[in-house]
């Protein structure tokens, strides 16, 4: 079974049109094939365009709406919803006395219109449904996601109103029935097109499909049943997570609609820059400063982790821009064992003055011999060697 348009985009069942247009860009920016690696990317994809060409349309959404899932991909699949097929009496229809059986008589294209937009299947605004899922983002340091750590994020989520438990009225306001529907929470309209007459049921404009007129709305919730408040949830980050990551919190999204489940809140995690260290997945980047002697002799120097200091030995004659690695000194891997690397590059720093000791001294290594480079041959110089 395919599955329901609003739950492929992730939105409510009276979302806007904005709405829907906002979140297809969020899905086609995270599963088109061209940019996504993601398992299954391109069918997401081909059902998130799918759902949107439908839901931003006034007149399919009205109808997806009225007649469910399967029994709108079955209408289209036998040549639209809104096509009328048929023939003269004993066509494919039946019925006598034009094209429809009598326009609208038993068995005629009323009937199946019926069917198709309302009819004896109900409402689907009554289903239960699923709330959904809400977006935030949170920002933490590199220790933080080093280490792991408790948050807490504020988001903005529609909740039951409590001053009339969610019935969008007072308790105990009278009601009467809706005189545009009778109660049914439905309308049906006629309409005479060349083709015969077209009954299309649709939602009670007056009533909203309630049936029921009541004398007073909820002064909290304007009659939505709904408010909106500001929610302070604890989030637990997890040692190694990376920059852009998102974070699941099932059940604190947006409530469900008709006793259905709450959405899903949705952390986008933004991993600070560190003033000393450059992230390259699990691994770790770090400079080093050192002297002309220590490169040329060799030394001990002392270098930062996440788990503070260690000494880190300089080979004699190390050149400036030459890489050290720190095995398992790097970031721990998410929700795997072990961490990975810590590299650290030495870089060496010519004064930018000398007393007149360091001058000499410089001086009689020159006259030793010191100023001549022995650089190793490059890759033309190679090639050129060996005709």
């Amino acid at each position: 079974m395919s599955e329901d348009f609003y739950d492929v985009l992730g939105v409510s069942t009276d979302a806007s049109e904005e709405e829907i247009q906002k979140a297809y860009r969020e899905m086609a920016s995270k599963y088109h094939p061209d940019v996504s690696d993601e398992p299954n990317a391109e069918e997401k994809f081909k059902k998130a365009k799918k759902a949107k060409e439908v839901l931003t349309d006034e007149e399919k959404r009205r109808a997806y709406d009225r007649m469910g899932h399967e029994r709108f991909e079955q209408a289209e699949k036998r040549g639209g919803f809104d096509e009328g097929r048929g023939g003269g009496a004993g066509g494919p229809f039946g019925g006598g006395g034009g094209p429809f059986g009598g326009g609208g008589g038993a068995g005629g294209m009323g009937d199946i219109f019926e069917q198709f937009f309302g009819g004896s299947g109900g409402s689907r605004r009554d289903r239960p449904r699923q709330g959904s899922d809400l977006r935030t983002r949170l920002q933490i340091d590199l220790e933080d996601a080093y280490e792991g750590v408790e948050k807490a994020v504020t988001v903005r989520r529609p909740e039951r109103c409590d001053t009339c438990n969610g019935e969008g009225h007072p308790p105990g306001t009278e009601s009467q029935t809706c005189p545009e529907c009778n109660g049914r929470g439905q309308t049906t309209q006629v309409q005479q097109t060349p083709l015969g007459r077209v009954q299309q049921t649709t939602t009670c404009p007056q009533c909203e499909g309630e049936g029921e007129l009541y004398e007073e709305t909820c002064s909290d919730c304007r009659g939505q049943g709904k408010v909106r408040r500001e929610a302070s949830l604890s989030v637990e980050v997890p040692p190694g997570i990376r920059d852009g990551q998102t974070l699941r919190m099932e059940g604190e999204g947006a409530p469900g609609e008709n006793g259905g489940p709450n959405g899903d809140l949705l952390i986008e995690v933004s991993v600070a820059d560190h003033p000393d260290f450059e992230r390259d997945g699990d691994d770790l980047r770090y400079h080093h400063a050192i002297s002309f002697p220590q490169a040329a002799f060799g030394d001990t120097v002392t270098v930062p982790t996440m788990e503070g200091d260690v000494e880190l030995d300089v080979d004699a004659g190390t050149q400036s821009g030459e890489t050290f690695q720190l095995e398992g000194k790097g970031m721990p891997r998410l929700r795997r064992r072990g961490h990975g690397n810590l590299y650290v590059t030495v870089q060496v720093v010519t004064p930018e003055s000398l007393n007149e000791e360091q001058r000499e001294a410089l001086e009689a290594f020159a006259e030793a011999g010191g100023e001549e480079i022995d650089v190793e041959q490059g890759f033309f110089e190679k090639i050129k060697n060996s005709f």
